[in-house]
């Protein structure tokens, strides 16, 4: 998929870890990843996000492997900067590769990788994946330093870490809005594809959707805690709802300026 701009459909990707998270509580099949997949598609959804962590403590590796031989959607493959994990990801192609930081005693990922310092190792992990075909995102904090690093190593993509924005009050989170806007507007105009994600929920995905610069957003645990309520198929709709309208408002008024 090329980059695209405002005038083109906001993607959602969802991600169904959580879906995972249920179902080894307990052991056994269900709830399966794959079905979760499989109606997320069915209800709206653009891509497939799945994070294999080196715990396993949700997505196994059987999982990876079934998502991408059995859904009709692009496979965005979340996993850490390790060479267990770029090696997997060689075995199976999936459409992405977004290298994330990961530790055992974080309940969720923190913040971004910090691209700038790590240059020297991220580099030749990034040259294999896009050596063999696997589009490369990184998931980074909305700073304009680690925005021009990842470009340097040549990623293809950059996930705003919207973490920060969702958990602010108040001022604060017009100010950390601001900072997902420039950022937008900064990693774009250096050539990267520009997506967000995490922690995203109804209340809160209208304005990050509304950033031109944009083209994806990814957004997994809310829907699934919603879909206890609502059901899956309904949670998606309602964001892909959400995102259409705040962008076609965003959009008209563009226009109208």
């Amino acid at each position: 998929m090329s980059p695209e701009h405002s005038s083109g459909r906001l993607r959602l990707g969802v991600n169904v870890d959580h879906v995972a998270t249920i179902r080894n509580a307990r052991g056994g099949r269900h709830p399966d990843p794959l079905r979760a997949a499989l109606l997320a598609a069915a209800a709206g959804a653009d891509g497939i996000t799945a994070h294999l962590r080196e715990d396993r403590r949700h997505i196994s590796d059987d999982d990876i492997a079934r998502l991408a031989a059995g859904i009709p959607l692009p496979l965005n493959f979340e996993m850490a900067a390790t060479e267990e994990m770029i090696a997997l990801a060689l075995r199976i192609r999936p459409n992405a590769c977004c290298l994330v930081p990961e530790k055992r005693t974080e309940l969720t990922t923190e913040g971004g990788l910090d691209v700038a310092a790590m240059q020297p190792t991220l580099a030749p992990q990034v040259a294999r994946l896009r050596a063999a075909g696997i589009r490369v995102s990184l998931f980074v904090d909305p700073e304009e330093g680690q925005l021009a690093a990842a470009r340097a190593i040549g990623a293809d993509i950059c996930e705003l870490h919207t973490g920060a924005y969702c958990e602010a009050e108040g001022d604060r989170r017009q100010q950390e809005l601001l900072r997902l806007v420039g950022a937008a507007q900064q990693g774009a105009a250096v050539g990267l594809e520009m997506h967000a994600g995490h922690g995203l929920d109804f209340a809160t995905v209208g304005a990050v959707a509304a950033i031109p610069q944009l083209v994806e957003l990814n957004i997994g645990h809310f829907l699934v805690g919603e879909a206890v309520f609502t059901g899956l198929e309904a949670a998606i709709g309602k964001m892909r709802a959400l995102m259409d309208a705040a962008r076609a408002e965003a959009t008209a008024k563009e226009g109208r300026q």
